[in-house]
């Protein structure tokens, strides 16, 4: 069975825990959009490892993992990532990690032009400043660089020319900033490329080979619903397709061979950076919770705002991905707390809205419509059986699965690897 795991908020779900837990069971894990601005956090023991690029079952070291062409890769992280893990004791191997060929590669001046742009921006987007996004635009616009080129000196000399002419121009007239030297770049990322061969293949290819032998296959999403280009609330967005539907175009592998979505959700919700959030918590109670709940982006550190779950945001996340499963994340977070809210409308206007607006205009100024339910001021730690939990918080379970339509089946109650109910 090839499986998809995906956010259905706004990122920082808890994938990784999920991914980690669901891995063991499948033969190969799958990335298929994004780049090193996710970070997949996963528990062994008293180990915490965190994955930027790198499938978060790669701590499972009989089990391939492979990063798609609708990746985009810096090779400079990629390989401190390697070498990370080097030193903790996995050496990842070329049968057991894959590079897709065609996946594109950011590039110095992807990095420095993120920040520049978001430097300049009246209302800032809250960019990672990893090049993420220059990166898919000069994929777009046909002037990327991809893997396969960092193994063609010739290739990539005549690219990485033309590349330069043109930014270097934006730099020195849009910016005021100092240019970049060819030589500099070339032989860094020429070392990169030889660095990387054993890993480069026909990812695409192998992936489907591998299910014709009956291999089963878990994709692993990045970002979340809410920060896909074209579904998010834009601008405030990634530059990928972080939905299921990104599955197709960043692996290679038909719709026809996936066969179950599961979606990944908070038992609140977490947004980082800039962009509407309706149901964010006052700041009181947005510390606690981020306290508690140790909201810190695991890729840029920044705090993650906080707030209600709001179910009419998740319940379009789970319509367009079409999910068959949920998985509640950190439902322990809430463990202290007197009464909870889950938000099902908006108001706007003196109407009720019960969809997710598109609007900037109306998302930004929705009031939302709670319904509150009782705490349950009781430990969740330690249960693994959903009939021990206590009474309220099998109610507030319950509830989100009215609201949303979808069979909840796993409920994460602590960071560590096994610490979830399988119900």
């Amino acid at each position: 069975m090839n499986i998809v795991v995906f956010g259905a908020q706004w990122g920082d779900e808890g994938k990784g825990k999920l991914i980690d837990i669901l891995s063991k069971n499948v033969d190969i894990t799958a990335r298929y959009q994004g780049g090193n601005n996710a970070g997949h956090t996963v528990i062994v023991g008293d180990e915490e490892y965190v994955f930027h690029l790198i499938p978060s079952a790669i701590l499972h070291r009989h089990k391939v993992c492979v990063i798609g062409n609708g990746v985009v890769i810096d090779p400079q992280s990629l390989l401190k990532e390697l070498d990370d893990l080097k030193k903790r004791g996995l050496n990842v191997t070329p049968g057991q990690f894959k590079i897709a060929i065609n996946a594109h590669v950011v590039m110095p001046y992807h990095r420095v032009l993120d920040g520049l742009r978001e430097g300049k921006r009246k209302h800032k987007i809250g960019t990672t400043g990893r090049g993420i996004g220059p990166c898919y635009a000069d994929k777009v616009t046909r002037c990327g660089i991809r893997m396969v080129d960092l193994l063609n000196p010739k290739i990539f000399k005549a690219k990485l020319e033309d590349n330069l002419s043109e930014k270097n121009e934006i730099f020195r007239k849009a910016f005021g900033h100092k240019e970049y030297k060819f030589e500099e770049i070339y032989k860094e990322y020429i070392n990169y490329g030889k660095m990387l061969k054993p890993f480069i293949c026909d990812t695409a290819l192998y992936l489907n080979e591998q299910i014709a032998k009956k291999k089963s296959i878990l994709f692993e999403g990045a970002q979340g619903s809410f920060l896909d280009i074209d579904f998010g609330t834009y601008p405030f967005v990634t530059s990928s397709n972080s939905c299921v539907s990104g599955v197709c175009s960043g692996s290679g592998v038909p719709p026809t061979k996936i066969h179950k979505i599961i979606a990944t959700v908070k038992a609140y919700t977490t947004r980082v950076g800039e962009g509407p959030f309706p149901t964010e918590f006052s700041s009181k109670m947005d510390n606690e919770i981020r306290t508690k709940g140790k909201e810190f982006g695991a890729t840029t550190g920044r705090p993650r705002r906080c707030g209600w779950f709001d179910a009419i945001l998740v319940r379009y996340a789970l319509i367009i991905n079409g999910a068959d499963e949920l998985a509640i994340m950190k439902l322990d977070v809430l463990d202290e707390l007197k009464e909870l809210k889950i938000c099902t409308a908006y108001r706007y206007k003196g109407k009720t809205i019960t969809d997710f607006p598109h609007d900037y205009e109306v998302v930004s100024s929705v009031k939302p419509v709670y319904e509150t339910l009782p705490g349950w001021q009781a430990s969740t730690r330690g249960i693994r059986d959903f009939s021990k939990l206590p009474a309220n918080a099998k109610r507030y379970i319950n509830r989100l699965e009215e609201l949303l339509k979808v069979r909840i089946k796993y409920i994460s109650i602590g960071s560590k690897r096994d610490e979830i109910i399988v119900k």
